[in-house]
This record gives C-alpha cells, structure tokens and sequence, in this order.
C-alpha cells in the first residue's frame, strides 16, 4: 500500500498533500526546517481547479472569509499621482494572504504527524523503501518520500543532483516584507517604476498589515543565500534615491522586518518528477515564478493529484507518479509561459513604461482576461474525484 509517506516542506503543496493522503488512508509525516508555520508572506490567488480542491477540502468559505480583498494594480508617478490602474477583481478565485492560507490547510491536515526545526539529511532507497537520515532526529523507513520543499528544495539536491541543473534565472530579483499601511491606497497595490525597477505595497482590505514589494532586473548576482544582511544591502543599492517619495519609509520598514525576504524570480524545469520512490511536487518541481501568480494554484492542484493516484493505483507508486505527471504537466506548462507579466510590472525603459501606462488605461487587459478564463473553462477536462477511504 505505501502507505508511510514522508513530507518535506511545510508549504502550500506539503500541507495540502498531507490532507488527501490521509483522507485516502495513508499515514503522512511532515518534516520542515523552520521551527513552525510561516505566519507571512504575499497575497496568493485559489483560482479555476483549486477553487475546486480547496472545496472539497471544505475550506472555500473559510478562505473567502479571509479574502484580501485587493482590487488591481496602480501605477504612479514621481509625486505619487494615480496614471493608470489595472482592475482584477474576478468573482471565480479569491486572493488570499499566504499565512492565512496555510493556517487553514495545517488544520485540514488534521492528525498528520508534524517535525518543525527538523531537516532531512540523506536517502537511502531499496526496493521496498526509503531510509531517510535526519538533521537533529533518528533515521527513520519510510515506503515514500515527497520533496516539496520550494524552489531551492533540499530533496530535490538529494534525490536529482544540484539545482544548477533544473532552476533558470528569469533576469530579475525581488523582496518583500511588511510594512507601515500610511502610504498607497487602501485595497490597491500602488507600484512605481524607472527603467528596471518597481517598488510598489499592497494594501490588503481585510489586513490591517501592508506589504513592500521591490523588484529589480539584474543577470545573475554572486550572493549567499543565507547571509540576509547582504541581500538587504543588495535591495538598499538597487533603490537608493529612488524618487518616489514613500520609496525611503517602505525601504526602511522593509529592511528591519525579521521576515524580509529576497530570492531570484526562477523557474523550475524538469524532465521527470520523480525518481524511485521519490517524487517532488510544488515549487520543488515545477516553480513557475512569483510573476506567474500561479503557484498557489499549481501547488494545490498538483498535490491533489499526487494523493489521488496513490490512491487509485492501490499505492503503487511507479504507476500513481506516471499518471500524476501526465496529468498535471500540461498545467504547469501553460503557467510557465509567463507571458508579458513581468513587463509590465517592470518596464525595462522609460518608453516601455509609458507605453505600459497608456495600455493599462484601456480596459483591454480586464476584457482579455475575462475572454481567456471562458475559453480555459469551456475546454478544461474535470478534475476527477478519487475516491476517499475516509
């Protein structure tokens, strides 16, 4: 049956994953590095099939409940003057806050056994299992084990080989972190571009808390992932006079928040997602980049999958992660092609950006989105329903 699963990542996919295992009767075991749940974090869109896992979670009216309720985007200029405005308001998804939404899934999760501060350390696979060595704890067996551990995924090293191999640069860095709620509008992410750059805070409706948002274009920075105070100075650079009047305030908030964070926009690509009795799912597979605004969607949708064809294969795991990758690969091809996203949160010229301003004052944008959503309902297949051993 395959039924004792180890978790790596306690992220959106891990924890989604943990639910439908034990809803089909496995018995699921979560480790994450960090000492618990992450409370924050960006705004995340549950939208087309994950609006429908999430239901059959029975946490959709939970989650709307907890909606941010953020209308669009608005650009400004130098003297904080509105230019232009984006709406995207669609009644089909929610937006939700990532910490919010993963509180919801850690109690969906119900008796799934939990290690926080606890890594794993090496796999040892056999033909009936998989031996795994932990940082702190005893090695434990396991009959499977699922990295989904993010896009610098630790399990992924282990199983596949080094991240040089599958992550691709996408050409610019980001960081966001809290901050004061004075500056934007409430319930509009108010951005502000020069060649390159975007700084820009979101001001959720429900949340009393604002986010900084800051990303620059750049190649390929040397820079040691773990050494915060180095990426800091690396955001400091990047918008230092900036004109933008609120850009100092939100930059000095931003840079003495506990929880910045910086990373590259990266996409994962890999030829297989699994290997033996090892396979990936989330970020750690498939990240499309936090400018395809799909990775909550893609997580949710993919671990579902995951326990539903162990599930429907009885456990036999060759099987179940064949039918997983052939089915959820399609999705994630399509969310990959991020298409003019980055664009146009940052130009990369000042006619770039004025160009971008004099299309988002038309409701061309809104319109296409809504054209491209009936399209993509009217041809998408359902999502099966396996069947629940509970």
């Amino acid at each position: 049956m395959n039924e004792r699963i180890l978790i790596s990542g306690a992220g959106i996919a891990g924890l989604t994953l943990a639910h439908w295992l034990a809803r089909h009767g496995m018995r699921p075991t979560v480790v994450e590095r960090a000492a618990g749940l992450r409370s924050g974090g960006n705004g995340v869109d549950v939208r087309d099939d994950a609006v429908t896992v999430v239901e059959r979670m029975g946490l959709m009216d939970r989650v709307r409940e907890r909606a941010a309720d953020v209308h669009g985007i608005k650009f400004v200029d130098a003297a904080d003057r509105p230019v232009a405005r984006i709406d995207l308001r669609d009644d089909a998804s929610v937006e939700v806050m990532r910490g919010d939404l993963l509180a919801l899934l850690r109690e969906a999760a119900g008796d799934a056994e939990f290690l926080f501060g606890e890594s794993v350390r090496a796999l040892e696979q056999d033909d009936h299992g998989v031996t795994v060595a932990f940082e702190h704890s005893p090695a434990r067996r396991f009959d499977l084990v699922i990295g989904a551990d993010g896009m610098h995924s630790n399990l992924r090293r282990l199983a596949f080989g080094p991240e040089e191999r599958f992550l691709r640069h996408k050409d610019h860095y980001f960081a966001f972190a809290d901050a004061d709620a004075g500056p934007g509008e409430d319930r509009w992410v108010t951005m502000f571009n020069t060649p390159g750059r975007m700084a820009g805070i979101y001001r959720s409706g429900n949340h009393p808390q604002a986010k900084a948002y800051f990303i620059f274009r750049s190649g390929r920075l040397d820079y040691d992932r773990g050494d915060v105070a180095a990426q800091k100075r690396l955001v400091a650079e990047a918008f230092a006079g900036q004109a933008w009047r609120p850009t100092a305030g939100l930059l000095e908030r931003a840079l003495a928040d506990p929880e910045f964070y910086f990373d590259a926009l990266g996409q994962v690509r890999m030829d297989s997602w699994s290997a033996g009795r090892v396979a990936l799912a989330g970020d750690a597979a498939w990240c499309a980049s936090p400018a395809s605004g799909a990775g909550a969607e893609l997580a949710l949708v993919g671990a579902y999958r995951l326990a539903g064809e162990l599930a429907a294969a009885g456990g036999d795991h060759r099987a179940a992660f064949a039918r997983y990758e052939a089915a959820h690969r399609p999705l994630v091809d399509r969310k990959q092609q991020i298409g003019p996203n980055v664009r146009l949160m940052v130009p990369r010229t000042e006619g770039g950006r004025r160009l971008r301003d004099a299309l988002a004052r038309l409701p061309l944008l809104k319109a296409a989105g809504a054209i491209e959503r009936r399209l993509r309902a009217r041809t998408a297949e359902p999502l099966p329903d396996y069947r629940c051993a509970a």
